[in-house]
């Protein structure tokens, strides 16, 4: 799979395997009709859950927004924005059956290529403290702490805040 830039690096008809996506699973870029599968899976494993009107918001606001499926169905998702020469992750989830089997790390390898695609220097992306889970994840391939953003999600007691990370990219022909 190529991460040169093209007319349009993400169109909606693309269906691409993913290294380190498990070989079973391929992503496309998300539609309308995918919603009803996306928000099962965000009640299920959010307790404050991004609302259907986020997500179709991110779609037609051209926000790089993609699902992750097998021949069971939608496996994951990721919603990804390009802000000048860096990416910021706002959204990357995993049906509860898949958790553990590679998905999540596909789809931030996913990310990474979609980056690329942007000639994206970084990805950013913020986590809370008590998603050790995912934490552990971004730490092993590379994301570094960089801040915190207090109060930034909705919590059962009031707020929580929010780990700010970045991983570099390191682009061909860049030092």
């Amino acid at each position: 799979m190529s991460t040169q830039p093209s007319r349009r690096p993400d169109a909606p008809e693309v269906r691409e395997t993913v290294a380190g996506l498990p070989a079973s699973l391929y992503v496309t870029r998300m539609r309308e009709e995918d919603l009803d599968e996306v928000m099962i899976i965000e009640r299920r494993i959010y307790e404050f859950p991004w609302t259907r009107a986020n997500f179709s918001d991110s779609i037609a606001s051209g926000h790089s927004v993609w699902v992750a499926r097998s021949a069971e169905g939608l496996e994951g998702y990721c919603v990804i924005m390009v802000v000048l020469d860096e990416v910021h992750l706002l959204n990357l989830s995993v049906a509860p059956l898949a958790q553990g089997k590679g998905v999540g790390r596909g789809l931030l390898n996913w990310t990474e290529v979609v980056a690329g695609r942007y000639l994206a220097s970084s990805v950013l992306l913020e986590v809370r403290p008590s998603n050790l889970r995912a934490l552990g994840l971004y730490e092993r391939i590379g994301y570094e702490r960089v801040g915190i953003r207090r109060g930034y999600y909705p919590a059962t007691r009031g707020r929580e805040d929010a780990i700010v990370m970045r991983k570099p990219l390191h682009r061909v022909g860049s030092s």
